[in-house]
């Protein structure tokens, strides 16, 4: 279809899995749907659970295609998955939850194989957040497996292939940690060999090529037409990136928020990462290298909070500010720029619940960004996407700590919109999703140096 206007994206996150209609012509989602995407502990290993996602999906698109139509779908996921499907385009294995625990004999011998940090722009991360620690952990717990491998597709690209029966992997997710690329050289790496992989991967694809039609049984189950078109699919946080890639001029960045806190930096410094510290080389959708950082901050917000969540006053804040009340890194120490170090309080730990505690976890989780931006080279105006576009104290602290203007998105869900706008051909659309800088005033500015003087301190 030319010029499609309603677009349903399958967005599966880390947290949640979700179906959002996006309208194209006013860049607005019109419904979503969602359902935690909770982790099947096994066997033979905790996997996703990729039947109850797809029998949800198929009813939202069946419930959309009724109320709205639907036009086209996208695919937007996680990433640091990967999908290995046998000779019948069946899952030859449950696909792994990166966060399963992965022996330390097992991880030894990746170490030993996987190519330089030079090469791939990947950081050692924990577990399975290396696509290839899980592949050579996979292989090492099934010997069989690689035998009936007969193709790696990216984690969206499983959905997509689901959809359509046409089987690719997207730049974005080949270059999202994975250890399987190299961003510089647009090229598979050296691992792929070593791993036997190199007759099983899937045909290397940019996002927003349309990867098919949906098959003749989609369409029957959810009435949608089977002419209907479908992209190859793009890793969630090069989805957030995309539409200012279209509509901003570099230098700037974007910081895209949930599970994780993704920070992109076009225009940064790709020479100078420092793997140590969760930096690392994204793919964006056009396949150009982006300098990043990252750390778990949704994760780490719902730890702090304990499950109860306050709006704060503004003597909240004026308290947080006077006092200098700072939480100090790290909250989830097996990632992000801080890994290794405890979490720490400068004064008596406010209760869970109490204003003053959500104010100094958002100064946290703002400081946590302003460190991840410092770490890429991030120069110009600073983009927020997702939840935390909504935290007024997170915008505003970042905009102190940076003195650079910080802008947040309207848009719900910016994966969503990013992998809508795939399909668009109309890329001034892109410049409609952020509004007026947050601000900055001096006390703000002096409590983001000294909890930067305080961060660098051994606990």
């Amino acid at each position: 279809m030319k010029n499609p206007r309603h677009i349903a994206v399958i967005d599966i996150g880390k947290t949640n899995a979700k179906l959002a209609l996006v309208d194209l012509e006013t860049l607005t989602e019109i419904a979503v749907v969602t359902r935690p995407n909770t982790v099947l502990a096994g066997p033979p290993w905790a996997h996703f659970d990729t039947e109850g996602h797809w029998a949800f999906l198929l009813g939202a698109l069946k419930t959309f295609h009724e109320n709205h139509r639907v036009d086209a779908i996208s695919v937007t996921t996680h990433g640091a998955s990967i999908v290995l499907l046998d000779a019948q385009g069946d899952l030859a294995a449950p696909i792994l939850d990166y966060e399963h625990p992965i022996p330390g004999d097992i991880a030894a011998a990746y170490d030993a194989i996987r190519p330089p940090f030079a090469q791939t722009g990947s950081p050692r991360l924990a577990n399975g957040l290396n696509v290839g620690a899980q592949l050579h952990y996979m292989f090492a717990q099934d010997p069989t497996l690689l035998g009936r491998t007969r193709t790696v597709v990216g984690y969206p690209q499983y959905w997509s292939h689901r959809l359509t029966g046409q089987r690719a992997i997207d730049v974005t997710s080949l270059g999202c940690h994975t250890d399987l690329w190299c961003p510089q050289e647009s090229c598979l790496s050296d691992l792929v060999g070593t791993l036997g992989m190199t007759d099983k991967m899937a045909p290397v694809k940019h996002s927003g090529d349309i990867l098919g039609t949906i098959l003749p049984e989609i369409a029957r189950a959810t009435g949608l037409a089977d002419t209907t078109p479908v992209t190859v699919g793009i890793h969630d946080s090069n989805a957030s990136l995309y539409p200012h890639i279209l509509g901003q001029t570099a230098p700037f960045s974007v910081v895209s928020t949930g599970t994780w806190v993704i920070v992109m930096s076009v225009g940064g410094v790709v020479e100078h990462l420092d793997p140590a510290r969760d930096t690392l080389v994204n793919v964006d959708a056009l396949g150009h290298p982006v300098p990043s950082a990252r750390f778990m901050g949704g994760r780490e917000y719902e730890l702090v909070q304990g499950g109860h969540c306050v709006a704060p006053t503004a003597a909240d804040i004026e308290s947080v500010l006077a006092s200098s009340l700072m939480l100090l890194p790290a909250v989830e120490p097996t990632t992000g720029p801080f890994q290794n170090q405890k979490m720490r309080w400068t004064g008596p730990v406010p209760a869970i619940g109490s204003g003053q505690r959500a104010v100094a976890l958002s100064f946290y989780l703002a400081m946590m960004t302003d460190t991840c931006l410092s770490l890429t080279g991030a120069t110009g105006p600073t983009l927020v996407e997702g939840p935390f576009a909504a935290n007024q104290e997170f915008r505003h602290m970042l905009a102190a700590a940076t003195r650079r203007p910080v802008r947040p998105s309207h848009a719900k869900t910016g994966t969503a919109i990013g992998a809508a706008l795939l399909l668009s051909e109309a890329a001034n659309h892109a410049q409609n999703i952020v509004h007026a800088d947050a601000v900055q005033t001096p006390a703000w500015i002096a409590y983001a140096a000294k909890w930067r003087r305080l961060a660098a301190l051994p606990a």
